[in-house]
């Protein structure tokens, strides 16, 4: 039998580089007769360091170029961070797995001299480019000052000096396994700071008709969280529009049952709704938008259309 190669494509960040590393171990163990190699590749989120996230705009902004080199067969799969996959993928690539979740809550690393994050002085200066970890702390302390900050992990925690903050947040999974663990002050619960969709998990993209490919990496997917994340997303792809909003949804499941909370705010965390359904995991999807209908119901349109100027979100779908 001759040795077959397998190309993985992904970001060159350090993160990514590690997930894409596991995921090559993990094949090798499994199958001592393949060859595995990495492609790394720059997407436009790496080349716009000097913007804020929710500035620049556009989905797919760290796999757009990857998607491309795979339906190039430049690459055979790649590797990415669930909570950066847009619902949508291009003719011709799927996601094909979604791996096991890590930790998928948010830490803060906090500033020498702090015990905890309810210890952060009036009006700290606290470091993160995400709008959904933003709205969520400012809706509980709306004196605190949110500062943009870009990088990898490490860029990130050195901000806390450089930028003279008093915390910066970040997600527990990269910290986990980049070895910073050592370093988180505080796990954020999520009835505080409810995660990004996907966060913690992988995802392994391949194209569609790749038979012998997508036959190697099957045994990656991990069925709770991919129920789990499967509710998430729905919630997204139903509330998705062309503005950049703080959203997030969060699954968890015990045995067959899937209990599914999604949230919509404006940046300054001021309006706010959250909702919880629970259903068996086969209505994964299904609940995911009958949960993302219940938020439109409740206003959510009218905060997101207000606060972006546009009009893509309607209350009175099907």
């Amino acid at each position: 039998m001759s040795t077959r190669t397998l190309r993985i494509g992904t970001r060159a960040s350090t993160l990514a580089l590690w997930q894409a590393n596991w995921v090559k171990e993990e094949l090798e163990k499994r199958y001592p007769d393949l060859e595995v190699t990495l492609t790394k590749i720059k997407t436009q989120g790496d080349k716009i360091l000097d913007v804020p996230l929710a500035m620049v705009g556009g989905k797919g902004l760290f796999v757009k170029e990857i998607q491309e080199a795979m339906l190039r067969d430049e690459v055979d799969i790649a590797v990415h961070s669930m909570k950066d996959v847009p619902t949508f993928f291009p003719d011709g690539t799927g996601l094909r797995c979604i791996t096991e979740r890590a930790d998928p809550r948010d830490i803060v690393v906090l500033k020498p001299g702090y015990k905890s994050f309810a210890e952060i002085r009036q009006n700290g200066r606290i470091g993160t480019s995400s709008l959904r970890r933003k709205a969520q702390l400012l809706h509980r302390r709306p004196d605190l000052e949110m500062v943009d900050i870009r990088g990898n992990v490490q860029t990130r925690i050195g901000k806390l000096t450089d930028d003279n903050l008093d915390a910066v947040v970040l997600a527990a999974a990269g910290m986990h396994r980049l070895g910073f663990s050592a370093q988180i002050g505080e796990y954020l619960d999520p009835k505080i700071c409810l995660p990004a969709i996907g966060q913690g998990a992988l995802g392994l993209e391949s194209r569609i008709d790749d038979d012998a490919t997508n036959e190697l990496i099957d045994f990656f997917n991990h069925l709770p969280t991919s129920y789990a994340v499967t509710a998430e997303r729905a919630v997204l792809s139903t509330l998705e529009g062309g503005c950049q909003v703080p959203i997030a949804a969060f699954g968890t499941v015990t045995g067959d049952q899937l209990e599914l909370t999604g949230l919509v705010s404006d940046v300054l965390g001021q309006k706010m709704l959250k909702e919880t359904m629970t259903c068996h995991v086969d209505q994964a999807f299904a609940t995911g938008v009958a949960l993302a209908k219940e938020l439109l119901s409740q206003g959510a349109a009218e905060i997101l259309n207000e606060v972006y100027g546009c009009e893509t979100f309607n209350t009175e779908g099907d």
